[in-house]
């Protein structure tokens, strides 16, 4: 009996089957159509005792085989990155589109920093018709939402006020300035410096006092702008306010 050297390889160990990366049906199909006939060819070479004397027509169709599945999995590739950067650029623009109208549509706090210290409601017998946001004197606000100023002066127990008019009617007036620094019919962003806290008017003390009137009729600021993603009590804007802000300072 003839003893297997150590190098001869063993037939009998176990074996696993390895899996090979997918390529495209079609490549797979065409290699593997080529490849066989040129195993077969090989096949019947076998008993040849040079591998140079394999035929030059079976090496030429395996090497072809083999660039032909190169150039459709290379085909398949670049067709493949270009869906995704199509789908990439598509959804850029959907984002960028829909982050524009919500820029259009953004509430803002009309300051950086304040202190609430009056609600809407009766105070003194008489209806407190909006809220007020103590701050130092001279400090900036900001439009809360975007619109045409149509009142900017002195305006009797406002002291110095801004009326600002959106596209559906609703009006938001900011009184008791030191200073404006927007006249009647200029058009605001959210986000856009008009003016500066002052004391002026029927005034106890430095603040801003902010109103919203829809449809004429005075609301609590509170509640509305609540509503549209701005919590006065908390501080809190909505996620478009560092946009917002960049827009209008530009």
């Amino acid at each position: 009996m003839r003893q297997r050297l150590s190098s001869e390889p063993d037939r009998y160990r176990g074996r696993r089957r390895v899996p090979t990366p997918p390529r495209s049906r079609y490549a797979a199909v065409v290699t593997s159509a080529f490849v066989g006939a040129g195993v077969v060819a090989l096949g019947a070479a076998s008993n040849l005792p040079d591998a140079k004397d394999v035929s030059p027509e079976v090496l030429q169709s395996l090497k072809s085989s083999q660039i032909a599945a190169d150039a459709l999995d290379s085909r398949t590739d670049d067709a493949n990155r270009a869906s995704r950067s199509e789908n990439r650029d598509e959804g850029a623009e959907d984002v960028s589109a829909e982050t524009e109208v919500s820029a259009e549509d953004v509430y803002l706090l009309p300051l950086d920093d304040y202190q609430f210290t009056s609600a809407y409601g009766v105070r003194f017998g008489k209806l407190h018709a909006g809220i007020d946001l103590a701050a130092a004197e001279g400090t900036p606000y900001k439009a809360v939402h975007a619109g045409t100023v149509t009142s900017a002066g002195y305006n009797g127990g406002y002291g110095y006020s801004i009326t600002v008019e959106q596209e559906d009617g609703t009006e938001l007036i900011y009184a008791h300035s030191r200073r404006l620094l927007v006249k009647k019919g200029d058009e605001v962003k959210a986000g856009q410096v008009i003016g500066e806290v002052g004391n002026t008017g029927y005034s106890y003390g430095t603040h801003l006092h902010l109103e919203i009137h829809v449809k004429g009729t005075p609301v609590d600021p509170i509640v509305f702008l609540k509503e549209r993603g701005v919590d006065i009590k908390l501080q809190i804007e909505s996620v478009y306010a560092g946009m917002a802000a960049a827009e209008a300072a530009s």
